[in-house]
């Protein structure tokens, strides 16, 4: 699962945080997921921070599949409302809790994300704790 902070960084030349993101995604062995809310999320930051070639360059890396794009189904939403609830003094959003409920349906723990705030209380629904790379990462 990843995030959209990590995919924006990529598209930043400046941003120190690219070069461990692209070792991360190196070292995947399955398939890159993010949820179509989050590829919503980077289309807005990469056209603020970055500009219109690099919203051009993530949605040719979407239509070439290089993400596998997951929606969400009413069952995908009744979670997220719960986790809204029970984690209020948090004010996650919307986008963050699809990672959540995503990754629920998908049976990980791994999370591409900047997001240590948010991503180390939020608890999988099965227990444990997300492994939120890169920062996990041995």
């Amino acid at each position: 699962m990843v995030d959209a902070g990590p995919l924006v960084s990529l598209a930043m030349a400046d941003d120190p945080a690219a070069r461990a993101v692209e070792q991360t995604l190196a070292k995947e062995l399955g398939e890159i997921v993010v949820t179509a809310q989050i590829t919503a999320e980077v289309d807005y930051l990469l056209r603020e921070r970055v500009g219109v070639q690099a919203r051009r360059a993530f949605l040719a890396d979407l239509a070439a599949g290089r993400f596998r794009v997951q929606c969400l189904d009413l069952t995908d939403y009744a979670l997220i409302r719960a986790y809204n609830i029970q984690y209020a003094d948090l004010d996650v959003g919307l986008s963050d809790l699809t990672i959540v409920a995503t990754a629920h349906r998908l049976q990980t723990k791994r999370i591409l994300t900047f997001d240590q705030r948010h991503f180390r209380a939020l608890r999988p629904l099965d227990g444990g704790s997300f492994i939120l790379l890169p920062a996990d990462e041995p």
